[in-house]
């Protein structure tokens, strides 16, 4: 096809191809094809000194003529104006997420799974489909008539951000598909950066005095999510599609749908068609062996079921497909010497060991930290200060200390302690009965506070709407807020002058802080983020114990008393009330006029779940709120572990322990069909 080339520059061209409008059109169809061939087809027809003569006629003549400018340009990919912030999409098809393989032997197993749900008649046409496994950033397309109108991250599978203005700078998106495609089509596929691109980013910034990026997933995330289209354009951003969402009923099995995406364009991920689980896993094992070969950072291998029809069948369960399955590889190793054992204080007070390293490639990536998970894990590995470890990125990602090696010791290695208080705040640390993690269960730690204040706003606690978590961060790194009581103390002319508000706005906000304050006391203790502590546990407490008896001191002993508290959560709530920071906090709160009383006790009297004790376990289809709210309406209550006084246990998907003890103690199991039955 080299005869579509197109001569830029010849007067004769000029003076022959009609009105300008069809010379712009013309070049338009010529810079697409190149830029088709060199950036998704990897195949280019040109030189790129003659596509960078199309592509600058194409430039002069709509900077001569800026009426005649197209959306769908290939002159529009430089990015708009800043963005203020991202719009929310819904996702018309949800963008689930995948179990995970980690062996042979878990594949044969799911196998197993599939055909047994199948039947035996429909598993004799049983066909997988595999693909790598891009370790990058998903991201949802729409095409509507043959134009690419809309882009979405994956969010959280339901709810993703609108970055369409940031995906039209990436070179491997057309603009526009070719042949005959549906009126709406929705590819999916994962934003990556390849490994030698990569390199030579970090490298430029690193000349630049600049930080290097940690990885490609890091940098290609973090540049679609730019506000600034330009910087996104700067980036060496690509992309592979390996799904349709909107419009996948137009093909009937997955591989006629990614023959169908290359047809119209797109950039494929490269994939095979197997007939027997034997051969997806001899796939597998040689993509595991020949990893370090792929021009890009992957972390397994996806099968899928084929059939679309057979897909259906199987269905989901919660967020992940039952027809698909990631085979996660081994993660990549390296060795290197342990300099120091640190600890670090995360946002829920978790306090984690951290190995402090000598400077290790592993797979790409320079190593100078990893995690050591827990006290336990670091006794149990025996990992001391001074020695030779290898070190692992779980996931390809997360640097982990797998082990180390005691037989390069030469005495000189110290064994680790657990610090008794905390690093930042000073308060004794605690470790709860029966848990590997030690806690700082100090309400007012500094390297907690944020945490805290983002959870007491949200919905079901406090639920003061317009704080929200980036709003909530930024109020705290200017100090107007330093802790949830102070919350109370912000006014309206310290909102006004910063950015995104005005009178009007800044009025709302403080309008919804004063609502807050008429919230019962269980929303406020449920909202203090106390370790083990939901909404249903709250409200057993309050239901017992105003806030000025706790603040006076309950023992644990009394509080697990109360029917549905255990010995764990009573100690828990016992330890943070031992603390005096925290019943300052409490104390603050009241006085800033917060309820502390006890609230009333008990469900509506009447309906049909009249006197009925539940307890709420494993996956659901809806949030475990809105089975609780259908229990209370109905004149039920919620605890939350199972006793003897337990009448019904509802079980969703991969229920654990609270089921055994309910099968055990002969407590009656529903599953959501007979829970309906039970309601009506």
């Amino acid at each position: 096809m080299q005869e579509r080339a197109y001569n830029a520059g010849t007067d004769g061209d000029r003076a022959t191809s009609g009105s300008v409008r069809e010379r712009l059109e013309r070049l338009r169809e010529e810079v697409r094809y190149h830029s088709r061939r060199y950036y998704i087809e990897d195949a280019p027809e040109i030189s790129d000194a003659e596509y960078d003569a199309l592509y600058a006629e194409l430039e002069a003549l709509e900077s001569e003529h800026p009426d005649l400018v197209t959306p769908d340009s290939p002159t529009q990919r430089v990015g708009g104006e800043p963005l203020e912030g991202f719009r929310e999409v819904r996702h018309a098809v949800p963008m689930l997420s995948l179990a995970n393989a980690r062996s042979p032997e878990d594949l044969i197993e799911w196998d197993a799974r599939v055909r047994r749900l199948l039947g035996e008649e429909e598993s004799e046409r049983l066909r997988y489909v595999t693909e790598l496994k891009i370790d990058g950033l998903a991201v949802s397309l729409r095409y509507e008539s043959g134009r690419f109108t809309l882009g979405a991250t994956r969010g959280n599978g339901t709810v993703g951000e609108d970055v369409t203005e940031n995906l039209r700078t990436v070179r491997s998106i057309p603009t526009e598909l070719r042949d005959d495609y549906p009126p709406v089509l929705e590819p999916r596929g994962e934003v990556y950066i390849a490994l030698e691109p990569f390199e030579e980013f970090n490298r430029r910034r690193e000349a630049a005095g600049e930080r290097p990026f940690a990885n490609p997933r890091n940098l290609a995330a973090g540049s679609i999510r730019q506000l600034d289209p330009k910087v996104t354009r700067s980036r060496p951003l690509t992309i592979f599609l390996y799904g349709v969402g909107e419009g996948y009923a137009n093909y009937a099995s997955h591989s006629e749908a990614l023959a169908a995406l290359q047809e119209y364009g797109l950039r494929v991920n490269p994939y095979s068609v197997h007939e027997t689980i034997e051969s997806v896993i001899e796939t597998c094992k040689r993509w595991a062996a020949e990893r370090e070969s792929v021009p890009y950072q992957v972390d397994g291998v996806v099968v899928k079921v084929d059939s679309r029809e057979q897909q259906e069948a199987l269905g989901s369960v919660q967020k992940a497909p039952r027809w698909a399955i990631a085979y996660k590889f081994e993660p990549l190793a390296g060795r290197t010497k342990l300099r120091d054992i640190i600890v670090n204080v995360g946002r829920t007070g978790a306090v984690t060991p951290q190995a402090v390293l000598e400077p290790v490639n592993v797979g790409g990536v320079t190593i100078q930290k990893a995690t050591l998970h827990n006290e336990d894990y670091v006794r149990e590995k025996d990992v001391r200060i001074g020695d030779t470890v290898i070190v692992e990125r779980a996931g390809d990602v997360i640097p982990q200390v797998a082990r180390a090696v005691p037989e390069e010791r030469d005495g000189s290695e110290t064994p680790f302690s657990m610090p008794t208080h905390c690093p930042v705040c000073g308060e004794p640390l605690v470790r709860p009965e029966g848990e590997a993690v030690v806690r700082c269960v100090n309400a007012s730690c500094p390297a907690q506070a944020l945490e805290h204040i983002i959870h007491f706003v949200s919905k079901g606690a406090m639920d003061i709407d317009g704080l929200g978590e980036k709003l909530a961060k930024k109020l705290f790194d200017l100090g107007l807020i330093k802790d949830v009581a102070t919350i109370y103390d912000l006014r309206a002319e310290q909102l006004v002058p910063l950015e995104g508000f005005g009178e009007k706005s800044a009025e709302n906000l403080i309008r919804s802080i004063e609502r807050s304050r008429e919230q019962p006391f269980d929303r406020l203790l449920f909202a203090l983020g106390i370790r083990h502590v939901g909404a249903v546990t709250a409200r057993l407490i309050a239901e017992r114990f105003s806030g000025e008896e706790l603040l006076a001191g309950v023992p644990s002993e009394q509080l697990a008393e109360i029917d549905g508290i255990g010995p764990v959560v009573a100690q828990a709530v016992s330890d943070y009330f031992a603390l005096d920071d925290n019943r300052d906090l409490l104390t603050r709160l009241g006085e800033k006029g917060l309820d502390l009383r006890r609230i009333a006790r008990g469900a509506p009297e009447s309906g049909p779940l009249s006197g009925k004790r539940f307890v709420i376990t494993g996956t659901l289809s809806e949030p475990r709120s809105v089975f609780q709210e259908r229990i209370e309406a109905a004149g039920g209550s919620v605890a939350s572990s199972v006793s003897k006084s337990t009448d019904y246990v509802l079980a969703g998907e991969a229920a654990g322990s609270k089921l055994e003890k309910a099968q055990k103690l002969g407590v009656a199991v529903l599953d959501e069909a007979a829970f309906r039955e039970l309601l009506s």
